[in-house]
């Protein structure tokens, strides 16, 4: 896409990265989010992430919400962090629906 100056569409879904993944699995969400970076700012081309359900974790947290519009299918799970670790985070309940594309 970026050798044609084509806009780039990139389908999402992920459950997060697993521990049994390594570093190797996490490092590779960075170099998407450079390449991007690149795409979008040096080379001015237009990037649409559609996030399907589940999408989650590192993808939510990197090239997932880079896009000059982000596209979520109807009632998509979209998180950074599942509602158990957000409840003991802030040590109180959250609705069920808040990570929802609805929401």
């Amino acid at each position: 896409a970026t050798k044609r100056s084509l806009p780039l569409v990139i389908v999402c879904t992920s459950g997060g990265a697993r521990m049994q993944e390594g570093c190797l699995g996490l490092m590779q969400m960075a170099k998407i989010s450079s390449a991007s970076h690149n795409y979008q700012s040096d080379k001015k081309l237009f990037y649409v992430p559609i996030l399907t359900s589940p999408t989650t974790g590192g993808v939510v947290a990197s090239f997932g919400m880079l896009g000059d519009i982000i596209i979520v299918e109807p009632k998509a799970y979209v998180a950074f962090a599942g509602k158990r670790i957000i409840q003991q985070t802030l040590n109180k309940p959250i609705s069920d629906n808040s990570q929802m594309s609805e929401y």
